[in-house]
């Protein structure tokens, strides 16, 4: 078999493809990559998936083996904890046994770099390369372990507000979905006035037999939980911390769209953080109104937070993310994270004195009306591409009756209309899926735009 990076690290079905054998093919290959740049350490963090710290054990051994210093977590972590260990303890690389938001079927390994981010693309194409070419070694497990978490819940205590969470009596509800944020809110949240109930809170390697993605159609008991005990906000993070997804006081999913627009209105307004907005091809155009107001510059990219992670580590960047729930702070590590960003969502309710509710009204007022729906449609192999390679080539000239204004072609093939609505048609990087994205300024239209969509690729 061959084993492919994805759009965000590797991933395949636990004792098919994701065996010992092959994440110890993997580990060598990235251990041979490090020492080709005369690498010295590397850290190792994983989830609460299906035999994750054994994974992460064969990993720290055949690093070790390769005579480069290995400290592993203490017990799971998110990813965002394992990237901000990478660089707070000096480390070459960080590798995260984790398959994100995937089933409990999966399984996965990420590569962080020492600024605290995502590997480029050329360092994964570099091991990728290597991969088979030596034999493991094994033999040494001579680890170091240290608290990630411990690291990771001090830095974020301390991007807070002073006091914020001492000024008024809010009621949250946390849903780690199983994964490996659980009880780490808590913690943040100790000694303040915030009202915290946990949901899903303990380690469950079938994730409840539910899909751990925070989004609208996996997050019914959260939004149960948040009608019944009347919260003012509900959290979801995926798996591994690195995403997140909200609910509001009514039990309404909030799109990932709208929490982009605001936590950018907040980073930028009431958190002062200088620099430019980045965005992958399938965000809100809400966000390039913001940016275009605020006087920031607006870098688009294509899916995948290893391109906004990037631009993090070359330009100065206030706040940047993709549509998927992963948003990235310019007073952060260039990394997604779920937890940091359900914080922010926190603090501006407290900061506004106002719902999220109105909150998003507010929002439609000043920048106007957006409504975003996406439809994953599972495909058998290369499918999804082999279809968005034929649009590529030949692109519709209008859509639903309504003549098109643009095709970008960044990232899969996106029709832009007058009105600034817009339909993106892209294959999924990580699973075999198609993806459609559809946002439009009236929700009937969102939905009409959905539906065409889907008849014309069938």
């Amino acid at each position: 078999m061959t084993i492919k990076f994805g759009t965000d690290g590797w991933r395949a079905v636990i004792a098919k493809e994701f065996t010992f054998e092959n994440v110890a093919k993997v580990a060598q290959a990235h251990a041979d990559y490090l020492k080709s740049i005369n690498g010295k350490a590397v850290v190792i963090g994983y989830d609460t998936r299906f035999l994750s710290e054994d994974f992460a054990n064969t990993v720290a051994e055949i690093f070790a083996s390769n005579g480069l210093k290995v400290i592993i977590s203490k017990k799971h972590c998110t990813t965002p904890a394992l990237s901000l260990a990478t660089k707070l303890l000096g480390a070459d690389h960080g590798v995260m046994i984790t398959a994100s938001h995937n089933t409990y079927q999966y399984n996965g390994y990420k590569v962080k770099v020492n600024y605290g981010g995502p590997a480029t693309q050329e360092i994964i194409n570099n091991i990728q390369k290597n991969i088979g070419k030596n034999s493991p070694v094994f033999g040494k497990t001579n680890f170091e372990f240290e608290d990630f978490n411990k690291l990771y819940i001090d830095k974020l205590k301390g991007f807070l507000t002073d006091n914020i969470l001492k000024q008024k009596q809010v009621k949250v509800v946390h849903d780690p979905m199983y994964g490996a944020s659980m009880g780490l809110l808590r913690k943040i949240l100790e000694g303040t006035f915030i009202d915290l109930d946990e949901i899903n809170h303990y380690r469950d390697a079938f994730f409840g037999f539910h899909h751990p993605e925070p989004i609208g159609k996996n997050l019914s008991l959260l939004k149960g939980k948040v009608i019944s005990t009347k919260a003012d906000l509900g959290i979801a993070n995926d798996g591994d911390g690195d995403r997140v997804g909200i609910v509001d006081e009514a039990g309404e999913f909030l799109s990932t769209q709208i929490v982009f627009a605001l936590l950018l209105l907040h980073t930028l307004r009431n958190k002062k953080v200088d620099g430019a907005v980045a965005k992958t091809v399938s965000v809100s155009y809400l966000v390039d109104r913001i940016a275009k107001k605020e006087g920031r510059k607006i870098y688009k990219t294509p899916v995948g937070f290893k391109y906004i992670a990037d631009l993090f580590t070359k330009e100065k960047i206030a706040f940047g993310g993709e549509e998927s729930g992963g948003y990235g702070f310019g007073f952060h590590i260039p990394e997604r994270d779920g937890l940091l960003s359900g914080l922010m969502i926190l603090e501006m309710i407290l900061l506004s004195g106002k719902s999220l509710t109105q909150l998003v009204n507010d929002l439609f007022k000043e920048f106007g009306t957006a409504y975003y729906l996406r439809e994953d449609i599972k495909v058998n192999g290369d499918e999804g591409r082999i279809l968005v390679s034929k649009m590529k080539e030949n692109p519709p000239k209008e859509f639903a009756g309504e003549k098109i204004k643009e095709v970008d072609l960044t990232d899969g093939v996106k029709l832009v209309f007058d009105d600034d609505s817009w339909i993106l048609f892209r294959a999924s990087g990580t699973e075999p899926v198609l993806r459609i994205y559809v946002e439009t300024p009236e929700k009937d239209k969102t939905r009409q735009f959905l539906e065409t969509a889907k008849e014309l690729i069938n």
